[in-house]
């Protein structure tokens, strides 16, 4: 068990945790959650002992052993990957050093002989004899081949030094485990092997996410860190925003009689409570929702961006026409042969296993770079919005918000004044002398907002998003969901988190070095398709 006791910490007279008090059991997983900034990723260096607070306490049970997802790259580069991994049960490897340093002795002594005895036992104890297969077994499952496993850290791919990082801390069953983003730069199989093995994980475990999909399917509780607390609640994270939704909808209703109200969240409580018997975390989290009183149900202080698409225009029926298609980099292929026809309600999830293929389509039809060859054409009635993965070359004038987003106002918008600016960049959360803000002191997250702001200016009537959801917080990736959801244009969309590809997306198309798979389904229907996976297997050789 953890226990944190009267916790504060302060930079300055910058306060990110006060009076604290917590209790993390075993057989939970509790989704850490917050807006950029509130100190999610900080409360777990606290746990782990890395950052100490200006007061208060942090007990662990005696004998209990925590592990953290490293996320410095470089920290081992000198280490092969086996051996990095089986780093991170440092009883273990500390073990198997000394024993190593005795068998290695030129001058072998009685002392060494007793010493050597007593290491066998316990490296037996904690599983020594079968620490290298473990540690192998496990790179294989998180994608990392074999024959990169006495390889140097150094001289690996980094998409390959975060899963044998990750590897590291869920290597050797550790009792508390503490992952900060555990799924950037894993592949959606290596996610969905990721959470099987959490929701059958017995012990504590807390993670720092911004995919929704990942945390409804492995956690018990969230902890929502806000105005300088954290508190913990029953549920997954749909669990807690819908609660949070509705309890506020329940406050601010003053017609509702307060039974009716009453009535309203045990319905909600019972429904979820049925539906987490589909979960993978299915028996303890039907356990405490069951236990789950009213009472503990509370609004969310969160704000909420409010990301508006409103069409100039609907859409005609010439939308886009792509015709073979193809673009090489470097000698590889990126796609070929990519032909299709854009519909009326379509809204389409554009996939491929190499994640530089489809930012380099969307990239080709909004001219920004040429295809090697095939063509592509707009219809006339088409008023393009694009969200692009990179955003740096849109803020390398030193302007103010303001200016900056009055540079976009497009042409057919012709009364643009102070109130009409502040009102688009107020949807996205800058109020009063924000708007003065110069842009290149943005974090990365504001510079997305501002992109949007951008976009929402251009009432157009199909939106391209590439990584739509990178930098940004829950609240926001949340908010924008939603409206790419309710939103009546054409979407084209690229994304990591599953929640929104499968919310959003009624067509699927993959773009592999061979051709296009192009289904009318939606994503999770996709994923287990069992032709569709014959035909990836075929496309991808």
């Amino acid at each position: 068990m953890i226990s944190v006791r009267d916790l504060k910490l302060a930079y300055g007279k910058r306060v990110l945790f006060e009076e604290v008090n917590l209790n993390f059991t075993k057989g939970n997983c509790y989704g850490v959650i917050g807006a950029n900034g509130a100190g999610k990723s900080t409360f777990l260096k606290i746990l782990s002992g890395e950052i100490e607070p200006n007061r208060g306490e942090v007990n662990i049970t005696p004998g209990e052993r925590v592990a953290i997802l490293k996320q410095n790259q470089f920290e081992f580069d000198e280490q092969t990957v086996l051996n990095t991994v089986m780093m991170g049960f440092t009883k273990l490897w500390k073990v198997t050093k000394e024993r190593d340093a005795i068998y290695a002795l030129a001058d072998f002594t009685e002392a060494d002989g007793m010493k050597a005895a007593e290491l066998e036992a316990e490296f037996g104890e904690i599983g020594g004899y079968t620490a290298e297969n473990d540690a192998a077994t496990l790179l294989g499952e998180l994608g990392v081949d074999i024959n990169y496993h006495q390889s140097l850290m150094k001289d690996i791919p980094s998409n390959l030094k975060v899963r044998a990082l990750l590897a590291q801390s869920l290597f050797g069953n550790p009792d508390i485990l503490l992952l900060d983003e555990p799924t950037n730069g894993l592949d959606i199989e290596t996610i969905s092997w990721l959470e099987n093995f959490l929701a059958d994980y017995e012990n504590i475990v807390l993670i720092v996410s911004h995919d929704r999909h990942f945390l409804d399917a492995v956690c018990t509780h969230v902890a929502d860190v806000d105005r300088q607390k954290v508190k913990i609640f029953t549920g997954n994270y749909t669990f807690w925003y819908e609660s949070s939704q509705l309890m506020a909808r329940q406050l601010s209703d003053k017609n509702k009689k307060t039974e009716d109200k009453r009535q309203a969240l045990i319905d909600f409580i019972a429904r979820f409570s049925a539906n987490a018997s589909k979960s993978k975390q299915a028996t303890s989290r039907k356990k405490a929702l069951e236990k789950l009183s009213i009472e503990e149900i509370e609004p969310s202080y969160r704000k909420y961006p409010g990301i508006i698409f409103q069409q100039l225009r609907e859409v005609g029926n010439q939308i886009l026409s792509v015709e073979k298609l193809s673009k090489s980099i470097d000698g590889r292929s990126l796609f070929q042969n990519v032909s299709f026809t854009i519909n009326k309600g379509d809204k389409i999830a554009l996939l491929s296993k190499d994640p530089l293929a489809v930012t380099s389509f969307f990239n080709i039809i909004h001219g920004q770079i040429e295809a090697d060859y095939g063509t592509f054409l707009w219809g006339s009635t088409v008023t393009k919005a694009y969200l692009p993965i990179e955003n740096e070359e849109f803020f390398n004038e030193d302007k103010s918000l303001m200016e900056w987003l009055r540079q976009y106002v497009p042409p057919h918008i012709t009364d643009v004044d102070e109130p009409f600016l502040r009102g688009f960049l107020g949807k996205m959360l800058f109020s009063g002398d924000d708007i003065l803000k110069k842009t290149k002191v943005l974090s990365g997250g504001e510079k997305v907002r501002c992109m949007l702001s951008r976009m929402m200016l251009q009432n157009p009537n199909v939106i391209s998003l590439d990584q739509p959801t990178n930098h940004l917080d829950l609240e926001s990736i949340q908010s924008f969901n939603e409206q790419c959801a309710d939103y009546k244009g054409i979407v084209l969309l690229t994304s990591h988190d599953h929640t929104f590809m499968q919310t959003v997306a009624n067509r699927i198309i993959e773009l592999t070095p061979n051709g296009i798979i192009d289904r009318l389904m939606e994503f999770d229907q996709y994923l287990t398709d069992e032709r569709v996976k014959e035909l990836r297997a075929t496309l991808y050789r």
